[in-house]
């Protein structure tokens, strides 16, 4: 149980074959938390072969096929509908929680206004970070980025592979889209970003809380450590933005997105040629070309999104 008498269930949704270890190394970093979780959901989606070996594998967890549609947010819904506590915690299954994650989570919920808290999430390389990866990117593999406050504060929306909310939240919102979903391998997907504007549209009045003191370490495999990965990400998120603006209110439009491409791009731009210049790190007009390459890749996929998304209406 957490200071405040709330307790904690945690929903795991997986997928794949290869990331068996990652499971295991997400449901033990949960074994290790001061405070402990009331119960482990995992859901596997739409895959019998990997439910048996986690089943077989971590007896002490429930392990569960997805009874929704395929994809993230069919298996996140299957988790919400077989727990029970009143603060529900979501972990990719490749992010392990710091010993302390689901405490310093539980922690922001003293505040009534508060319905969702998401923690940070820090990059696990696989071959150690691509020197010209600039960290004002790090959302290409689902991690904290360069540019989100260092602070607890109220954000529009949380970062996917470690995040909670409060049931009551849960269940007002109507749960997280299959629509807006992630399926498989392919990247794209604004549930997250979607749910976390309905949540705050159904509750007004109330917040969702980014801590980044609440910590997850996400493997980063090889095969998202390319160019090819990064630009492909890129564009899938340019093309999502596009989608989330066929949905979202006025005021509920890409405000963070702007404020991210005005003063954090130009930022990085500027501290990579600096680097370079100073001999700092010569990779540094590397990164500056990275986030100058990965804006206008994002910007041709916004543009496409909505060029598509004129054409069905007309």
């Amino acid at each position: 149980m957490s200071g405040d008498g709330r307790a904690i269930s945690v929903v795991i949704a997986c997928f794949a074959d290869e990331r068996f270890e990652d499971v295991l190394d997400c449901v033990m970093a949960l074994h290790r938390q001061t405070l402990r979780p009331e119960e482990v959901v995992v859901v596997v989606d739409h895959n019998p072969a990997l439910l048996e070996r986690l089943r077989a594998a971590v007896p002490e967890v429930r392990a569960v096929a997805n009874r929704e549609p395929r994809g993230s947010s069919g298996a996140r819904n299957t988790g919400i509908a077989l727990t029970h506590e009143d603060i529900v915690a979501f972990f990719d299954d490749d992010a392990a929680p710091e010993p302390d994650c689901l405490e310093r989570l539980a922690a922001h919920y003293a505040d009534e206004r508060v319905v969702g808290v998401g923690g940070g999430v820090d990059a696990d390389w696989c071959t150690g970070r691509p020197r010209w990866f600039p960290p004002e990117f790090d959302w290409v593999v689902g991690c904290t980025y360069r540019g989100l406050p260092k602070r607890p504060t109220p954000l529009r929306n949380l970062l996917g592979a470690n995040m909670s909310f409060r049931r009551s939240a849960l269940v007002a919102s109507g749960g997280f889209s299959v629509d807006m979903a992630r399926r498989g391998r392919y990247p794209l997907g604004v549930d997250d970003t979607e749910f976390c504007i309905r949540v705050q549209r159904s509750l007004p009045g109330s917040m969702l809380v980014y801590a980044p003191e609440a910590r997850a370490r996400h493997k980063v495999p090889r095969a998202r450590e390319t160019w090819r990965y990064f630009l492909t990400r890129c564009l899938a998120e340019g093309l999502a933005m596009a989608t989330l603006m066929t949905i979202c209110e006025p005021g509920e439009r890409l405000s963070s997105e702007r404020s991210y491409v005005v003063r954090v791009l130009p930022a990085g731009v500027a501290r990579g040629l600096l680097d370079a210049v100073t001999g700092r790190n010569r990779a540094g007009v590397q990164r500056s070309f990275a986030i100058v390459t990965a804006l206008l890749v994002t910007s041709a996929g916004y543009v496409v999104g909505r060029l598509r998304a004129l054409g069905r209406k007309a």
